[in-house]
């Protein structure tokens, strides 16, 4: 593969903003750089994967649908037409990048990192476990709540031509189709130093946009069996977001570090129980199984409502805007521009009773 001027111009920005940042800024820029490169230079088209003989049927059929997926984004959705999303790259692990999250033990306000065209997130990405592992050890010896969590796919914005990767061909067909919208909503609007406001909203367009792609297959059973595992999602999110606002409280509370422990352990655990009885409500129920499995912390806290905490005002913006896509995509970017005071001051306003 060539490396457009273009490409090379990122690499050198980056390159000499991490030696102007540190050692151990340069480490983290070289994985990354190196990371982007590798996916970049195995990626082919999907039309050329496809039409080789030696490529499994069943991949062919995902590619197909996903060419599809990729066609309605735009042609549906209003989400940009571009490449990304019509090639293919297989990078033989199981997640493309593992993100590091993390929050002091009795503080719900998240660790944050900066970096050049994309601002300030509150997660710092590893291509590598193991390197993601290294640098939670690292927060975790600074007494931080620490959560690694396993990112499928993720979007460079528009500045390279994303792939879909072989990470996410056995996902189900709405999950794969949430999952493009999702990513190319971030290609649509996005705003620097803002996570909260760029997932949420990428969370609201992926799940209005599954709808409609699973209303346009005039698949009823598909649809309806979405519509209830969002319901139950949603549900879930909720109780994990009433607690995270119970934690919260406890940690501004005017008492002890050690009372706040104690606190913090005790909402943990009734989060788990009213999850265990709800979803024993759900035969078969299976999603969130493995979050509520392991470790919950502070940090796995700030990872979901990173996702979901403005997702019903997102919501509400869109059925204000009648229900249009375009328009409502329009009114997002209206909002992009506003200072982050005044973004929260309206999301906040659209937020249901």
């Amino acid at each position: 593969m060539v490396i457009s001027p273009r490409v090379l111009h990122i690499l050198v920005v980056a390159g000499l903003t991490a030696l102007i940042a540190g050692c151990a800024t340069v480490g983290y820029y070289a994985q990354s750089i190196h990371g982007q490169l590798d996916i970049m230079l195995r990626s082919r088209p999907i039309s050329t994967v496809i039409a080789q003989p030696a490529t499994a049927e069943r991949v062919k059929d995902k590619l197909a649908k996903v060419l599809e997926m990729r066609r309605f984004a735009s042609e549906v959705l209003g989400l940009p037409n571009n490449r990304s999303y019509t090639r293919y790259a297989d990078v033989g692990r199981q997640y493309a990048v593992w993100n590091v999250f993390a929050a002091p033990e009795l503080s719900l306000s998240p660790r944050q990192w900066c970096f050049p065209v994309v601002g300030c997130v509150v997660y710092r990405g590893y291509f590598a476990f193991t390197d993601a592992q290294a640098f939670a050890d690292q927060l975790q010896a600074e007494s931080q709540d620490v959560f690694i969590g396993g990112v499928p796919a993720y979007s460079t914005l528009g500045w390279f031509t994303d792939p879909v990767l072989n990470t996410v061909l056995d996902y189900p067909e709405a999950e794969l189709a949430g999952l493009i919208f999702h990513e190319l909503a971030h290609q649509a609007v996005y705003v620097k130093n803002d996570s909260v406001f760029n997932e949420s909203f990428a969370t609201a367009v992926e799940l209005e946009g599954v709808t409609r792609w699973l209303q346009s297959r005039q698949d009823a059973r598909a649809l309806n069996a979405y519509q209830v595992r969002k319901q139950r999602d949603q549900a879930v999110i909720r109780l994990i977001l009433s607690h995270r606002q119970r934690l919260s409280r406890v940690y501004a509370a005017d008492r002890t570090d050690a009372w706040k422990r104690a606190q913090k352990r005790a909402v943990i655990t009734e989060l788990r129980s009213k999850f265990e009885r709800l979803a024993a409500q759900w035969p078969g129920y299976a999603r969130f199984r493995l979050w509520f499995s392991e470790s919950i912390n502070n940090a796995k806290l700030v990872a979901v409502s990173a996702y979901h905490d403005w997702v019903p005002a997102f919501a509400a913006l869109l059925e204000r805007s009648g229900g249009d896509l375009r328009s409502f995509l329009d009114a997002v970017r209206r909002l992009s521009r506003r200072d982050q005071a005044e973004r929260d001051r309206q999301l906040r306003a659209l937020m249901p009773e």
